[in-house]
């Protein structure tokens, strides 16, 4: 899977999201949907790593803050879950920590508390 383009990838993560939202429904916890988009996706043929940790570093000091990535799929695309009425400025704040952290360039913040997973996705490039 890793010959995938951004665009492909992130549609390919979109659909098997869209799949898990079909299947359990809003209103689960956070880790529930994680467990089972890890599943799908890995179940697709995709390498995923769950819960991945991400140090900083500050001037020559690395420091283990306990930051963790809920999805990094490919290598390439963090995944951040949410469960929340709505995406708000501090989500969008977390994903783009982390992915400047782990110099990744596309992430996507999948909301699953929404009637429709369309209205809970929102794509960030850095």
């Amino acid at each position: 899977m890793s010959s995938l383009k951004y665009e492909e990838l992130t549609e390919e993560i979109i659909k098997n999201a869209i799949e898990v939202h079909k299947a359990l429904g809003p209103g689960l916890l956070e880790s529930v949907y994680k467990e089972c988009l890890y599943y799908k996706l890995c179940k697709s043929g995709f390498h995923v790593e769950k819960e991945k940790p991400l140090p900083l570093v500050f001037e020559e000091v690395h420091l283990d803050c306990g930051f963790r990535i809920d999805l990094l799929i490919e290598n390439k695309i963090v995944i951040e879950l949410k469960s929340v009425k709505k995406i708000e400025d501090i989500h969008l704040a977390q994903i783009l920590t982390y992915m400047k952290l782990g110099k990744y360039e596309v992430g996507l913040i999948l909301n699953f508390n929404v009637l429709s997973l369309k209205e809970g996705i929102k794509r960030v490039v850095i």
